[in-house]
């Protein structure tokens, strides 16, 4: 309890230090106080904050734990993965390529990758590099994650197979935010630079930033008892994930397949020289990175989205939205943000730059939470409002963390309405078609691979039916119950993040199983694009 006590005291008394120093007479105090509470309500393990105003650091600051099996305390040199906030590292390497000669934004991706393919031959000639930093493929957001998620396949591989995937809208048409399509631009970065990706980002920018401990692959980190460690560093969050209110540590999953979309780790107080960079617009400590012209480039809206009604009701100065190259950006209050969300398997993250204001800040979470988005507008209105002498707010400030609050407990609310809504679903009394050895057999994807179903012949499987087996993907294996007709329940065997799911077997005129259909109820991968046909071999 004291030693307790002692942490308390230090970290506050740490924040008022940054407070004394800090000469925009924002509430950094606020600040911390908000984020000392949003980790309560929210439920939240640890999490930890950087604001970089004016190339000054007011706030680098670790909350809550890294673990809750150790309890080990988040401090800001804590490495979390920061998953799609990787993306603008890719693109400022495609920038320094551009300035290099070597690139164009509007080149063909196949005069650099020629067996880029996709779903028309029109669309594979006139893809660009552009297209490819902007999401404007015509698929649909997260279209093809399944193929790399977890996976055996290679990163060359992955793109190959993009090839199979359908599209949602016309190329160009309208916004689909594409993993992939960052994964083929990281590929002209190895090409045209003779290094991998992950080499090409520590010689570019982990290194002469001072990066020293930030990397691009959990595939020597190890985890005992809870406790993460690897070659470089022992201060690293476990990701969590909360089952009936309780946040239970999970092992990382690798994704170094996907490198350049969402692989990389790193700490606020490693992230705080990157914002200075980027606010800095390409150049930092005398070292110029990139062009100017280059980081306006990124920040110019390439794809427009729409506003929606819930923007419009709760924020009524944001006027538009849109993805530049490797960035989101939005009107807020009268200044252009912008900014990245990263979503890793059990961690959030945020992002945010107001070039304008010389103002940036990054927030890290090692759960599924809404707390980035509600400290983001938290933080913006502490820079971007005023305050009267009584210390209340000018104009229109709403409650960001009681409004995000209520979306979690609509989301709780949600989930178990659903998972009624399913129970009633359910035809009860119903038989199986077939012998469960008649529905066994290889079931495959052109797009993705093989899905083996075999019989559960483990005496102590409580379920007594089959087993199955998504072999690209060691993550993805389960065991099959009968839920009624030719549908079964599936509950996977492994410890991550998607819920319970669907195995329908469809038979033909004969009675024979000839497809697969999956579902899984997340809104991360669409089990439905699989298109699993069985075997006639097996």
């Amino acid at each position: 309890m004291k030693n307790s006590l002692f942490v308390l005291i230090f970290s506050l008394a740490s924040v008022v230090i940054f407070a004394q120093r800090n000469p925009f007479n924002v509430p950094v105090q606020l600040i911390d106080q908000l984020a000392e509470s949003a980790l309560v309500q929210f439920n939240v393990p640890g999490m930890a904050i950087a604001i970089v105003k004016d190339n000054t650091i007011l706030l680098s600051k670790g909350y809550g734990v890294c673990s809750s099996l150790t309890q080990k305390p988040v401090t800001d040199s804590t490495l979390f993965a920061i998953a799609s906030n990787s993306k603008a590292f890719t693109a400022a390497a495609l920038a320094i390529l551009v300035d290099r000669g070597q690139l164009a934004w509007d080149d063909k991706v196949r005069k650099h990758l020629p067996y880029f393919t996709l779903y028309s031959p029109y669309v594979s000639e006139e893809f660009t590099v552009r297209d490819l930093l902007c999401h404007r493929s015509g698929l649909d957001t997260f279209s093809g994650d399944l193929i790399w998620y977890g996976s055996s396949h290679s990163r060359e591989e992955i793109v190959k197979r993009a090839r199979f995937l359908t599209p949602s809208f016309g190329f160009r048409e309208q916004y689909g935010y594409s993993n992939i399509m960052y994964l083929a631009a990281g590929l002209i970065v190895e090409r045209l630079s003779g290094m991998t990706w992950d080499q090409f980002i520590a010689e570019n920018f982990f290194r002469p930033l001072g990066m020293s401990n930030s990397n691009s692959t959990v595939s020597d980190y190890s985890n005992v008892q809870g406790k993460i460690t690897s070659s470089k560093s022992t201060n690293i969050a476990s990701p969590h994930n909360e089952v009936k209110g309780k946040n239970i540590a999970i092992d990382y999953v690798n994704w170094d397949n996907i490198g350049p979309a969402g692989s990389i780790n790193s700490s606020v107080a490693e992230l705080t020289n990157w914002m200075k960079l980027q606010l800095g617009k390409g150049t930092y400590n005398g070292r110029t990175y990139w062009k100017e012209q280059r980081a306006w480039e990124m920040w110019e809206n390439n794809t427009p989205k729409p506003v929606n009604r819930w923007q419009r009701e709760n924020m009524p100065t944001r006027h538009f939205n849109g993805y530049g190259l490797g960035w989101e950006l939005m009107e807020y209050r009268g200044h252009k943000i912008v900014s990245h969300g990263g979503g890793y398997d059990g961690m959030i993250s945020k992002t945010v730059l107001v070039p304008e204001i010389n103002l940036g800040f990054v927030i890290l979470t090692n759960n599924i939470n809404s707390v980035p988005s509600a400290l983001t507008y938290e933080i913006l209105d502490a820079f971007l409002m005023q305050m009267d002498k009584k210390g209340k707010w000018i104009g229109d400030k709403k409650d960001w963390i009681s409004l995000f609050k209520g979306f979690r407990d609509d989301e709780l609310t949600s989930t178990q309405e659903a998972l009624q809504a399913d129970s009633a679903a359910q035809v009860k009394n119903t038989k199986m078609s077939l012998a469960l050895a008649n529905y066994c057999g290889i079931y495959s994807s052109e797009m993705y691979g093989d899905v083996i179903v075999t019989i559960d012949d483990n005496p102590r499987s409580p379920f007594g039916g089959l087993k199955i087996d998504f072999a690209p993907t060691a993550l993805f294996k389960g065991q099959l119950k009968h839920w009624h007709y030719d549908t079964f329940e599936l509950t996977w065997s492994t410890q991550m993040m998607l819920p319970r799911g669907k195995a329908t077997f469809v038979l033909n005129s004969d009675g024979k199983p000839i497809e697969l259909k999956v579902i899984v109820d997340n809104p991360d991968f669409d089990f439905s694009e699989l298109v699993l046909k069985r075997n006639p071999e097996n």
